[in-house]
């Protein structure tokens, strides 16, 4: 049996989330780089070169490459021959590590997480508490994985019952085409199938953790059934690459007024809409999660604007007594 101090399972794991705070995997900035060289939209060749950028700012200054710095997930694989010197908690041990992380002196990270999710809604402040999953495994070892995942993309997580005879890749593709910007592209879509809902789900996020090959997998050809599978959703895609930026430099960041435009932009790229029916208008509003279009501020200003560049505007009805 091999024992393990808990200060030396939390100083780890709290060193681990400043790291991946500030540093992407390897593989990941290998295959972002492969799609800046194959991209051919100057546009998208650009917003892939900033983020290139700013992973190689965030890394070399050790500062967070994102303002949002995630939900922690902890996948712990503890062996049964292993024995954790503590007499606290696995979920305690990890808030610990959590709090060291987000609240350190030299590079704090953002809190996102409540305390009463459902009432109160109060910020507990240093992004207590983890999510944590534990699996007793074979050995003495104690292998722990890491992930802050950021909420944009977690609040993108879709879950399906299929029938014996759905395809799978047909419904990956459908869901992608409905999940808009939110989710900050360029991302890595991760699949879990079978068990019951909730290990569905778990298989999907542990995939996320694994090595990305998807580059060398294209190259070599598929070498199983599953290497078929996911090189059909990879071709089945749009073609047509959707890249959206709002950090310019001299415009303001605040507010919602681009979500309609985004979601527009985005229909007429995968064909949901006559990508020419677009042209000559100016366009904004506020989604809410249902979908919805509600009001947003500052529309005659925008209708004043667009009038002068003889563009005619979208906007919410609710607002429409303004533009006119």
């Amino acid at each position: 049996m091999i024992r393990y101090r808990e200060e030396d399972l939390v100083v780890s794991v709290a060193e681990a989330l400043q790291f991946i705070a500030c540093v992407h995997p390897a593989d990941f900035v290998r295959h972002l780089r492969a799609a800046y060289e194959c991209e051919d939209s100057p546009a998208a060749k650009d917003a892939l070169g900033q983020l290139l950028l700013n992973s190689r700012m965030s890394a070399i200054d050790r500062r967070p490459m994102c303002q949002d710095t995630g939900t922690v997930n902890v996948f712990l694989n503890i062996g049964v021959g292993a024995r954790l010197d503590t007499h606290r908690s696995v979920q305690a041990l990890m808030d610990e590590a959590v709090r060291r992380a987000y609240r350190h002196a030299n590079n704090p990270l953002r809190a996102s997480m409540v305390g009463d999710p459902l009432f109160l809604r109060a910020n507990t402040t240093d992004n207590t508490p983890s999510i944590v999953h534990v699996t007793l495994v074979e050995g003495n070892r104690i292998d722990v994985m890491v992930a802050a995942k950021g909420g944009g993309s977690e609040n993108k997580a879709q879950f399906a019952v299929l029938n014996p005879a759905d395809n799978v890749a047909d419904w990956v593709v459908k869901t992608v085409a409905t999940l808009g910007a939110g989710w900050c592209p360029p991302g890595i879509l991760g699949i879990g199938v079978g068990g019951t809902c909730e290990k569905a789900m778990l298989l999907a996020k542990e995939a996320l953790m694994e090595p990305l090959d998807m580059t060398d997998l294209k190259r070599r050809g598929p070498q199983s059934k599953l290497d078929a599978l996911r090189i059909e959703i990879d071709t089945s895609l749009p073609a047509r690459r959707i890249v959206v930026n709002l950090a310019p430099a001299d415009l303001p960041k605040e507010g919602s007024h681009y979500d309609l435009p985004i979601a527009l932009g985005v229909m007429a790229a995968i064909g949901a809409i006559p990508a020419d029916a677009l042209g000559g208008f100016t366009a904004l509003g506020e989604l809410a999660l249902d979908g919805t279009l509600t009001a947003v501020a500052g529309v005659l200003p925008a209708a004043v604007a667009a009038n002068a560049r003889g563009h005619g505007l979208i906007c919410p009805q609710a607002c429409g007594g303004e533009a006119a």
